[in-house]
C-alpha cells in the first residue's frame, strides 16, 4: 500500500465547501448508521464536513470524537461547528502520527467513520487495532476510500487488514467515485 502524508490544511476549504454536499451528501452517506445519543468517531475529520452533519444526527445527547493531526484543521472544524450550532456535541482531538491515542475510550464507540484517509496512514494495521477496541461490540465502522486514487488492490489489501483485525463486512455502501465498506466489530 502506497504512503502519502496527510491532506495540506488549506485543502480543508475545499473538502469542507457546500458544493461538495451535490455529489457526497453526509446526511444521505450517513443516516442509516447514525442514531440519537450515539458515541461517533470521525478520523480524519479535517475541517468537519462530516462531523458537523454527525452531530446534528446524534441529537444533543450524541458525541462525535473529531480526530486529526492538524491542528489547524481543528480549530477551523470548531469554528464551523459553532456557526451550526453542534460545538458542544464535538470532542475535538489533535493525534499523532504514531497514533490515534483514543485513550479511555475502549468499547466506547458506536460509529466511527474513516473517509478518504486510511492511505494516508503510514500503519494502517496498527491504526484498525486502535479503532477497534474504541468501537463497541456491535459497533459499526464506515472506510471510503478514493476510487480515483486507491487501487482496487490497494483497497483489497486495506480489506483484508480489517477482517484479520477481527471486523466482519456487512455491506459495501454505494458512495460516488469511492471505494467503500461497512464492518461491524
Amino acid at each position: 500500500m502506497a504512503k502519502h502524508r496527510a491532506c495540506p490544511w488549506w485543502m480543508g476549504f475545499v473538502l469542507a465547501s457546500p458544493l461538495r454536499k451535490l455529489i457526497q451528501n453526509p446526511e444521505k452517506i450517513l443516516s442509516p448508521y447514525i442514531k440519537n445519543g450515539m458515541t461517533m468517531l470521525d478520523i480524519g475529520c479535517a475541517m468537519g464536513f462530516f462531523s458537523v452533519e454527525m452531530a446534528k444526527m446524534g441529537g444533543d445527547t450524541g458525541k462525535v470524537i473529531c480526530v486529526d493531526i492538524q491542528d489547524t484543521m481543528i480549530s477551523y472544524l470548531l469554528k464551523r461547528a459553532e456557526k451550526y450550532g453542534v460545538k458542544d456535541r464535538l470532542i475535538p482531538h489533535v493525534c499523532s502520527e504514531k497514533g490515534l491515542g483514543l485513550t479511555g475510550y475502549d468499547n466506547a464507540i458506536d460509529f466511527a467513520l474513516a473517509f478518504y484517509m486510511i492511505h494516508e496512514i503510514g500503519d494502517p494495521v496498527s491504526f484498525i487495532r486502535e479503532i477497534y477496541h474504541a468501537l463497541k461490540e456491535g459497533g459499526k465502522f464506515l472506510v471510503v476510500e478514493p476510487a480515483f486514487h486507491v487501487t482496487e488492490k490497494d483497497f483489497q489489501d486495506t480489506e483484508k487488514m480489517l477482517m484479520e483485525t477481527g471486523f466482519r463486512v456487512l455491506d459495501r455502501p454505494s458512495v460516488y467515485r469511492s471505494r467503500s465498506l461497512l464492518l461491524v466489530k
